[in-house]
Protein backbone atom coordinates (compact mmCIF):
# COMPACT_ATOMS: atom_id res chain seq x y z
CA UNK A 1 0.00 0.00 0.00
CA UNK A 2 1.06 3.59 -0.56
CA UNK A 3 2.47 5.61 2.32
CA UNK A 4 1.82 8.99 0.71
CA UNK A 5 -0.08 11.11 3.26
CA UNK A 6 -3.43 12.75 2.61
CA UNK A 7 -1.86 16.12 1.79
CA UNK A 8 0.42 14.52 -0.82
CA UNK A 9 -2.55 12.66 -2.27
CA UNK A 10 -4.55 15.87 -2.70
CA UNK A 11 -1.66 17.89 -4.09
CA UNK A 12 1.27 15.59 -4.85
CA UNK A 13 4.67 17.02 -5.56
CA UNK A 14 5.52 15.91 -9.09
CA UNK A 15 8.71 15.64 -11.10
CA UNK A 16 8.70 14.92 -14.84
CA UNK A 17 11.93 13.60 -16.35
CA UNK A 18 12.27 14.17 -20.09
CA UNK A 19 11.90 17.19 -22.36
CA UNK A 20 10.77 15.62 -25.64
CA UNK A 21 7.31 16.06 -27.11
CA UNK A 22 5.64 13.43 -24.92
CA UNK A 23 7.40 14.59 -21.77
CA UNK A 24 6.34 18.15 -22.55
CA UNK A 25 2.73 17.13 -23.14
CA UNK A 26 2.48 15.18 -19.88
CA UNK A 27 4.24 17.87 -17.84
CA UNK A 28 1.88 20.44 -19.35
CA UNK A 29 -1.19 18.28 -18.62
CA UNK A 30 -0.23 17.87 -14.97
CA UNK A 31 0.61 21.55 -14.55
CA UNK A 32 -2.70 22.60 -16.08
CA UNK A 33 -4.43 20.47 -13.43
CA UNK A 34 -2.84 22.76 -10.87
CA UNK A 35 -0.04 20.52 -9.65
CA UNK A 36 3.32 22.19 -9.02
CA UNK A 37 5.54 20.37 -11.51
CA UNK A 38 9.31 20.41 -11.73
CA UNK A 39 10.51 19.25 -15.11
CA UNK A 40 13.95 17.94 -16.06
CA UNK A 41 15.26 18.68 -19.54
CA UNK A 42 18.70 17.55 -20.66
CA UNK A 43 19.54 20.56 -22.82
CA UNK A 44 20.44 23.63 -20.74
CA UNK A 45 19.79 25.98 -23.65
CA UNK A 46 16.30 24.55 -24.07
CA UNK A 47 15.63 25.07 -20.36
CA UNK A 48 16.54 28.74 -20.71
CA UNK A 49 14.42 29.09 -23.82
CA UNK A 50 11.36 27.57 -22.14
CA UNK A 51 11.77 29.79 -19.10
CA UNK A 52 11.85 32.86 -21.33
CA UNK A 53 9.24 31.93 -23.94
CA UNK A 54 7.04 29.44 -22.00
CA UNK A 55 7.13 27.17 -25.04
CA UNK A 56 9.12 24.10 -26.07
CA UNK A 57 9.59 25.30 -29.63
CA UNK A 58 11.99 22.43 -30.41
CA UNK A 59 9.83 19.43 -29.52
CA UNK A 60 6.27 20.76 -29.08
CA UNK A 61 5.97 24.13 -30.81
CA UNK A 62 2.85 26.22 -30.53
CA UNK A 63 1.86 25.04 -27.04
CA UNK A 64 1.97 27.72 -24.34
CA UNK A 65 3.23 26.29 -21.05
CA UNK A 66 1.85 27.41 -17.66
CA UNK A 67 3.94 29.22 -15.06
CA UNK A 68 3.50 26.41 -12.51
CA UNK A 69 5.61 24.22 -14.79
CA UNK A 70 9.25 24.71 -13.78
CA UNK A 71 11.93 23.48 -16.23
CA UNK A 72 15.39 22.61 -14.94
CA UNK A 73 18.55 20.82 -16.03
CA UNK A 74 19.24 19.63 -12.45
CA UNK A 75 17.98 16.05 -12.35
CA UNK A 76 18.56 15.49 -8.64
CA UNK A 77 16.61 18.63 -7.72
CA UNK A 78 13.70 17.70 -9.98
CA UNK A 79 13.18 14.26 -8.40
CA UNK A 80 14.14 15.14 -4.81
CA UNK A 81 11.28 14.79 -2.29
CA UNK A 82 8.72 14.21 -5.03
CA UNK A 83 5.67 12.06 -4.37
CA UNK A 84 5.34 11.13 -8.05
CA UNK A 85 8.10 10.98 -10.68
CA UNK A 86 7.14 10.50 -14.33
CA UNK A 87 9.94 9.24 -16.58
CA UNK A 88 9.61 10.11 -20.26
CA UNK A 89 13.06 9.62 -21.80
CA UNK A 90 14.14 7.61 -24.86
CA UNK A 91 14.55 3.94 -24.04
CA UNK A 92 18.26 3.88 -24.85
CA UNK A 93 19.01 6.41 -22.06
CA UNK A 94 16.56 5.01 -19.50
CA UNK A 95 19.28 3.07 -17.67
CA UNK A 96 21.71 5.98 -17.33
CA UNK A 97 19.05 8.53 -16.36
CA UNK A 98 17.30 6.36 -13.78
CA UNK A 99 20.61 5.23 -12.38
CA UNK A 100 21.60 8.86 -11.83
CA UNK A 101 18.32 9.77 -10.12
CA UNK A 102 17.94 6.66 -7.95
CA UNK A 103 19.67 8.00 -4.83
CA UNK A 104 17.61 11.19 -4.88
CA UNK A 105 14.16 9.57 -4.83
CA UNK A 106 12.03 9.36 -1.72
CA UNK A 107 11.60 5.84 -0.43
CA UNK A 108 7.83 6.07 -0.86
CA UNK A 109 7.77 7.87 -4.21
CA UNK A 110 5.62 6.48 -7.01
CA UNK A 111 7.52 6.07 -10.29
CA UNK A 112 5.64 6.11 -13.60
CA UNK A 113 7.31 5.11 -16.85
CA UNK A 114 5.78 6.70 -19.95
CA UNK A 115 8.63 5.58 -22.21
CA UNK A 116 8.13 2.95 -24.92
CA UNK A 117 10.95 0.63 -25.88
CA UNK A 118 12.98 -2.50 -25.20
CA UNK A 119 16.64 -2.21 -24.21
CA UNK A 120 18.94 -3.61 -26.90
CA UNK A 121 21.53 -5.40 -24.77
CA UNK A 122 19.37 -6.86 -21.99
CA UNK A 123 16.06 -7.14 -23.93
CA UNK A 124 14.32 -5.70 -20.87
CA UNK A 125 11.26 -3.51 -21.09
CA UNK A 126 11.48 -0.19 -19.27
CA UNK A 127 10.03 -1.64 -16.05
CA UNK A 128 12.79 -4.23 -16.07
CA UNK A 129 15.46 -1.56 -16.49
CA UNK A 130 13.97 0.53 -13.69
CA UNK A 131 13.83 -2.47 -11.35
CA UNK A 132 17.58 -2.86 -11.85
CA UNK A 133 18.50 0.82 -11.50
CA UNK A 134 16.09 1.87 -8.74
CA UNK A 135 16.15 -1.14 -6.46
CA UNK A 136 14.05 0.35 -3.67
CA UNK A 137 11.01 0.97 -5.91
CA UNK A 138 8.74 -2.00 -5.30
CA UNK A 139 5.84 -3.21 -7.47
CA UNK A 140 3.40 -1.28 -5.25
CA UNK A 141 5.04 2.00 -6.28
CA UNK A 142 5.64 1.50 -10.00
CA UNK A 143 3.32 2.02 -12.96
CA UNK A 144 3.59 2.14 -16.75
CA UNK A 145 1.49 4.57 -18.80
CA UNK A 146 0.85 3.91 -22.47
CA UNK A 147 -1.76 4.16 -25.20
CA UNK A 148 -2.66 5.89 -28.48
CA UNK A 149 -1.59 9.43 -27.69
CA UNK A 150 0.16 11.81 -30.05
CA UNK A 151 1.72 14.47 -27.84
CA UNK A 152 0.49 17.49 -29.78
CA UNK A 153 -3.11 16.27 -29.68
CA UNK A 154 -2.94 15.68 -25.93
CA UNK A 155 -1.56 19.20 -25.50
CA UNK A 156 -4.44 20.59 -27.58
CA UNK A 157 -7.02 18.81 -25.44
CA UNK A 158 -8.10 16.30 -28.09
CA UNK A 159 -10.04 13.47 -26.37
CA UNK A 160 -7.49 10.72 -25.67
CA UNK A 161 -7.62 7.34 -23.90
CA UNK A 162 -4.59 5.68 -22.28
CA UNK A 163 -3.89 2.86 -19.84
CA UNK A 164 -1.86 2.89 -16.63
CA UNK A 165 -0.63 -0.52 -15.50
CA UNK A 166 0.61 -1.51 -12.07
CA UNK A 167 0.77 -4.77 -10.17
CA UNK A 168 -0.82 -2.86 -7.30
CA UNK A 169 -4.40 -1.64 -7.88
CA UNK A 170 -4.06 1.14 -5.31
CA UNK A 171 -0.99 2.49 -7.12
CA UNK A 172 -2.72 2.29 -10.50
CA UNK A 173 -5.76 4.13 -9.21
CA UNK A 174 -3.66 6.90 -7.64
CA UNK A 175 -1.87 7.48 -10.94
CA UNK A 176 -5.16 7.23 -12.82
CA UNK A 177 -6.73 10.05 -10.79
CA UNK A 178 -3.64 12.25 -10.93
CA UNK A 179 -3.52 12.16 -14.73
CA UNK A 180 -7.21 12.02 -15.63
CA UNK A 181 -8.88 15.09 -17.14
CA UNK A 182 -12.12 15.56 -19.12
CA UNK A 183 -10.06 15.11 -22.31
CA UNK A 184 -7.52 12.54 -21.04
CA UNK A 185 -9.26 9.37 -19.92
CA UNK A 186 -7.12 6.83 -18.04
CA UNK A 187 -7.96 3.15 -17.59
CA UNK A 188 -6.19 0.84 -15.13
CA UNK A 189 -4.66 -2.56 -15.79
CA UNK A 190 -2.43 -4.94 -13.81
CA UNK A 191 -0.59 -6.28 -16.88
CA UNK A 192 2.61 -4.23 -17.03
CA UNK A 193 4.40 -6.47 -19.53
CA UNK A 194 1.43 -6.44 -21.90
CA UNK A 195 1.09 -2.67 -21.77
CA UNK A 196 4.82 -2.20 -22.30
CA UNK A 197 5.13 -4.71 -25.13
CA UNK A 198 2.13 -3.21 -26.90
CA UNK A 199 3.70 0.24 -26.72
CA UNK A 200 7.13 -0.94 -27.83
CA UNK A 201 6.50 -3.47 -30.60
CA UNK A 202 3.85 -1.35 -32.32
CA UNK A 203 6.64 1.08 -33.23
CA UNK A 204 8.35 -1.63 -35.26
CA UNK A 205 5.11 -2.49 -37.04
CA UNK A 206 4.55 1.23 -37.67
CA UNK A 207 7.87 1.41 -39.52
CA UNK A 208 6.62 -1.42 -41.70
CA UNK A 209 3.33 0.43 -42.26
CA UNK A 210 5.26 3.50 -43.31
CA UNK A 211 7.22 1.40 -45.79
CA UNK A 212 3.95 0.12 -47.23
CA UNK A 213 2.82 3.71 -47.78
CA UNK A 214 6.21 4.73 -49.13
CA UNK A 215 6.01 1.93 -51.67
CA UNK A 216 2.52 3.06 -52.67
CA UNK A 217 0.99 -0.35 -51.99
CA UNK A 218 -2.44 0.83 -50.91
CA UNK A 219 -4.94 0.41 -48.11
CA UNK A 220 -5.42 -3.35 -48.51
CA UNK A 221 -1.76 -3.90 -47.75
CA UNK A 222 -1.76 -1.54 -44.79
CA UNK A 223 -4.80 -3.27 -43.27
CA UNK A 224 -3.14 -6.66 -43.69
CA UNK A 225 0.04 -5.31 -42.14
CA UNK A 226 -1.76 -3.97 -39.06
CA UNK A 227 -3.75 -7.18 -38.63
CA UNK A 228 -0.78 -9.50 -38.89
CA UNK A 229 1.30 -7.08 -36.84
CA UNK A 230 -1.16 -7.45 -33.99
CA UNK A 231 -0.81 -11.22 -34.30
CA UNK A 232 2.96 -10.87 -33.85
CA UNK A 233 2.61 -8.57 -30.84
CA UNK A 234 0.15 -10.99 -29.25
CA UNK A 235 2.40 -14.00 -29.91
CA UNK A 236 5.34 -12.32 -28.21
CA UNK A 237 3.17 -11.05 -25.39
CA UNK A 238 1.77 -14.51 -24.63
CA UNK A 239 5.28 -15.98 -24.67
CA UNK A 240 6.39 -13.35 -22.14
CA UNK A 241 3.40 -13.74 -19.84
CA UNK A 242 1.15 -10.90 -21.03
CA UNK A 243 -2.63 -11.06 -20.97
CA UNK A 244 -3.81 -11.28 -24.61
CA UNK A 245 -6.78 -9.06 -23.74
CA UNK A 246 -4.38 -6.22 -22.96
CA UNK A 247 -3.07 -6.37 -26.50
CA UNK A 248 -6.48 -5.71 -28.04
CA UNK A 249 -6.98 -2.73 -25.73
CA UNK A 250 -5.80 0.86 -25.92
CA UNK A 251 -2.15 0.06 -25.15
CA UNK A 252 -2.11 -2.66 -27.81
CA UNK A 253 -4.44 -2.41 -30.78
CA UNK A 254 -5.31 1.23 -30.11
CA UNK A 255 -1.70 2.40 -30.13
CA UNK A 256 -0.89 0.14 -33.09
CA UNK A 257 -3.65 1.61 -35.27
CA UNK A 258 -2.71 5.19 -34.37
CA UNK A 259 0.99 4.76 -35.01
CA UNK A 260 0.51 2.82 -38.25
CA UNK A 261 -1.93 5.31 -39.78
CA UNK A 262 -1.21 8.73 -38.28
CA UNK A 263 0.92 11.26 -40.15
CA UNK A 264 2.25 12.50 -36.78
CA UNK A 265 3.97 9.15 -36.13
CA UNK A 266 7.75 9.43 -36.26
CA UNK A 267 8.10 5.69 -36.79
CA UNK A 268 5.66 5.71 -39.69
CA UNK A 269 7.58 8.66 -41.16
CA UNK A 270 10.87 6.75 -40.94
CA UNK A 271 9.34 3.75 -42.70
CA UNK A 272 7.70 5.87 -45.39
CA UNK A 273 10.99 7.55 -46.30
CA UNK A 274 12.77 4.21 -46.43
CA UNK A 275 9.99 2.85 -48.65
CA UNK A 276 10.57 5.83 -50.94
CA UNK A 277 14.25 4.93 -51.21
CA UNK A 278 16.00 7.03 -48.55
CA UNK A 279 18.73 5.28 -46.55
CA UNK A 280 18.17 4.89 -42.80
CA UNK A 281 21.18 6.98 -41.83
CA UNK A 282 19.95 9.84 -43.98
CA UNK A 283 16.45 9.62 -42.52
CA UNK A 284 17.77 9.74 -38.96
CA UNK A 285 20.18 12.58 -39.69
CA UNK A 286 17.22 14.79 -40.55
CA UNK A 287 15.32 13.99 -37.32
CA UNK A 288 15.71 15.77 -33.98
CA UNK A 289 13.20 13.55 -32.17
CA UNK A 290 13.73 9.84 -31.53
CA UNK A 291 11.88 7.17 -33.53
CA UNK A 292 11.89 4.41 -30.92
CA UNK A 293 11.07 1.67 -33.43
CA UNK A 294 14.50 1.88 -35.06
CA UNK A 295 16.29 0.67 -31.94
CA UNK A 296 13.42 -1.50 -30.78
CA UNK A 297 13.57 -3.43 -34.06
CA UNK A 298 16.89 -4.89 -32.88
CA UNK A 299 15.42 -5.90 -29.53
CA UNK A 300 12.28 -7.43 -30.99
CA UNK A 301 14.31 -9.41 -33.52
CA UNK A 302 16.48 -10.78 -30.72
CA UNK A 303 13.48 -11.50 -28.50
CA UNK A 304 11.73 -13.39 -31.29
CA UNK A 305 14.74 -15.66 -31.60
CA UNK A 306 15.22 -16.05 -27.85
CA UNK A 307 11.54 -16.84 -27.22
CA UNK A 308 11.18 -18.90 -30.43
CA UNK A 309 8.25 -16.74 -31.55
CA UNK A 310 7.44 -16.37 -35.23
CA UNK A 311 7.42 -12.66 -36.08
CA UNK A 312 8.03 -12.38 -39.84
CA UNK A 313 7.03 -8.70 -40.20
CA UNK A 314 9.21 -7.58 -37.31
CA UNK A 315 12.10 -9.69 -38.56
CA UNK A 316 11.70 -8.21 -42.05
CA UNK A 317 11.86 -4.68 -40.59
CA UNK A 318 15.08 -5.60 -38.82
CA UNK A 319 16.57 -6.96 -42.04
CA UNK A 320 15.58 -3.84 -43.98
CA UNK A 321 17.04 -1.49 -41.35
CA UNK A 322 20.21 -3.40 -40.56
CA UNK A 323 20.90 -5.90 -43.35
CA UNK A 324 19.93 -3.82 -46.42
CA UNK A 325 17.01 -6.03 -47.46
CA UNK A 326 15.02 -4.08 -50.07
CA UNK A 327 11.50 -3.21 -48.82
CA UNK A 328 9.82 -4.47 -51.99
CA UNK A 329 11.71 -7.76 -51.72
CA UNK A 330 10.59 -8.04 -48.09
CA UNK A 331 6.97 -7.69 -49.19
CA UNK A 332 7.47 -10.50 -51.73
CA UNK A 333 9.04 -12.75 -49.11
CA UNK A 334 6.19 -12.11 -46.66
CA UNK A 335 3.48 -12.71 -49.26
CA UNK A 336 5.00 -15.98 -50.54
CA UNK A 337 5.58 -17.66 -47.18
CA UNK A 338 4.06 -21.11 -46.67
CA UNK A 339 0.25 -20.98 -46.54
CA UNK A 340 -1.33 -21.75 -43.18
CA UNK A 341 -4.39 -21.44 -40.95
CA UNK A 342 -5.00 -17.86 -39.83
CA UNK A 343 -5.43 -18.89 -36.20
CA UNK A 344 -2.16 -20.84 -36.12
CA UNK A 345 -0.06 -19.39 -33.26
CA UNK A 346 3.21 -20.69 -34.73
Amino acid sequence: MMTMDSQANSNPRIGVVGGGSWGTALANLLALKGYPVQWWIYESDLVRHIREKRENSVFLPGVQLPDVLHPSDDLSAVVHQKDLVVIVVPSHVMRSVTGEMADHLKMDAIVVSASKGIENDTLLTMSGVIRETIGHIGPDRFAALSGPSFAVEVARGVPTVVTVASEDLDCAQKVQHIFATPSFRVYTNDDIIGVELGGAVKNVIAIAAGMVDGLGLGLNTRAALITRGLVEITRLGKAMGANPHTLVGSAGLGDLVLTCTGDLSRNHTVGKKIGQGTKLKDVLSDMRMVAEGVKTARSVYSLSLRMNVEMPISQAVYRILYEDLAPREAVHLLMTRDLKNELDDN
